[in-house]
């Protein structure tokens, strides 16, 4: 599986490609296939993400995303140094959006 990632030019917040949009949520995210480099070209002309990057990802039987690499997978959780800090899956406190 190849997902899309980067970070959210108002924010700086860590995204991931849904197929239709953006999303703080890494298990939004979807398959990019064999257009992942044409989307990545697309949004980044677009000025909707900063630094976006294709990776190696799984779909776990839970339906959870999983990136392969360990830097990613801190990406998506969010700090590790306070725990409270970090992103809970569908947190109603995070904002979810489409750009």
């Amino acid at each position: 599986m190849r997902v899309l990632t980067g970070n959210d030019l108002k924010t700086g917040d860590v995204i991931w490609w849904t197929g239709e949009g953006w999303s703080r949520h890494v298990d939004d995210a979807v398959d990019a296939g064999e257009q992942a480099e044409q989307t990545l070209a697309a949004e980044e002309a677009a000025l909707r993400v900063n630094v976006p990057y294709v990776i190696d990802a799984s779909r776990e039987e839970d339906g959870s995303v999983r990136p392969a690499h360990i830097k990613d997978r801190i990406r998506a959780l969010g700090p590790t140094v306070r725990p409270d800090l970090t992103l809970k899956p569908k947190d109603p406190e995070a904002i979810d959006w489409v750009i």
